[in-house]
């Protein structure tokens, strides 16, 4: 269970009491946050004089400034030189990817290190040649959020993966059993989750009749497939036959196909990626006389500009930032177990869940109470 912020707190000077000192990587891992939420942490109570900082660790106030930081067994610090070079591949810095790449940047620098970043543009070619390119400026690791089109790789996509010399961590993607880039460490959200909680809300607001309208692209599948187990699971029926949610490039399809949902089929609820797409369909549907929420639920998938619509948008919320840091987290520990200061340890595959951020646009009453 995540400690709130006051209780994190008492959690550190108690553990910092008992042991006199620790290392800030050990404390971040034993209370289970980020090594840039420990710093925070750490800086707050320095700054109220309970704890004093040294050079990665934090001390007892009572104890000598020389005092030795105690060594766990097992040493879960990153261990990094000063200095260290990180190499990071998206294909996009809008989007999920300002604040996945933030994470990841603050991670680094609280390390002492920097962030070398590189662009694909969502042309997969370009991936191996933004890697080629950070690798023979120094970079040590690369976090990589590979241009795969539907998030997995196909047809030999992850060989340079493979062959770069580099430790790498993969970001908001992953590879199936049996690919070789399905050993490598990775971090990203579990989209069917999150699918899966706003399906969820819409049961819980009697909601029975609902669609969901998504973008192509690598994130397509995962949303998808958790919104039709949670609707099954749920007694839920969906209305088949969705668009792209930009067919053809524009969103008439998707308005279309939206308007004769509610009027014709009696659906209630729909699920639209990306919260700016959402944003671009509620006034068209209200031009067409499907109000949002009083005719049509919504809830909106990234919230990355949901709360600033004219009906602020419920939305599901991915911890972006989080996926920046932990997987920047992971790839450091690596950088160190190739330089042999940490003992090699497993591959970790982290999937992160979702929130549901409850706003405006689910706000009508449901089908059950307006039947009363």
């Amino acid at each position: 269970m995540r400690l709130h912020v006051d209780q994190r707190h008492e959690r550190v000077l108690e553990l910092v009491r008992e042991r006199g000192s620790l290392r800030v990587a050990e404390l971040a891992a034993e209370l289970g946050v980020s090594a840039v939420t420990l710093r925070r942490d750490v800086e707050t109570l320095a700054t109220r004089g309970m704890l004093r900082r040294m050079h990665g660790a934090v001390v007892w106030p009572g104890d000598h400034t020389g005092a030795t930081v105690r060594q766990a067994p097992t040493d879960r610090s990153y261990d990094t030189p000063e200095g260290a070079v990180i190499g990071m591949i998206v294909p996009t810095t809008v989007s999920i990817f300002t604040d996945i790449v933030n994470g990841a940047r603050e991670t680094v620098g609280a390390h002492g290190g920097r962030l070398v970043l590189g662009v694909s543009g969502y042309v997969d070619t370009e991936d191996s040649v933004q890697a080629e390119h950070l690798i023979a400026g120094g970079a040590q690791g690369l976090l990589v959020a590979p241009s795969w089109f539907g998030g997995v790789p196909t047809d030999g996509q992850e060989e340079w993966l493979t062959r770069c010399g580099v430790p790498v961590v993969l970001v908001e993607r992953s590879a199936p059993p049996g690919n070789p880039a399905a050993g490598l460490d990775r971090v990203r959200t579990d989209r069917a989750h999150g699918a899966a909680v706003a399906v969820g809300h819409f049961a819980a607001l009697g909601h029975r009749r609902v669609t969901a309208v998504l973008q192509e692209g690598p994130h397509a599948t995962p949303i998808s497939d958790g919104f039709r187990a949670a609707a099954r699971a749920r007694g839920l029926e969906i209305h088949q036959g969705a668009p792209n949610v930009r067919e053809y490039g524009d969103y008439e399809a998707s308005v279309d196909y939206l308007t004769d949902a509610v009027r014709a089929h009696g659906v209630t609820a729909a699920l639209v990626h990306s919260d700016e797409d959402a944003i671009v369909l509620v006034p068209r549907l209200q031009a067409r006389g499907v109000r949002v929420p009083e005719d049509l639920a919504l809830i909106a998938y990234d919230d990355q500009v949901a709360p600033l619509a004219d009906v602020p948008l419920t939305a599901v919320a991915p911890p972006k930032r989080s996926v920046g840091e932990l997987a920047t987290g992971i790839l450091l520990r690596r950088i160190a177990e190739r330089a042999g200061r940490l003992t090699p340890g497993p591959r970790q595959h982290l999937d992160l869940l979702p929130e549901l951020r409850i706003r405006s646009s689910c706000g009508a009453k449901s089908p059950a109470a307006t039947a009363h």
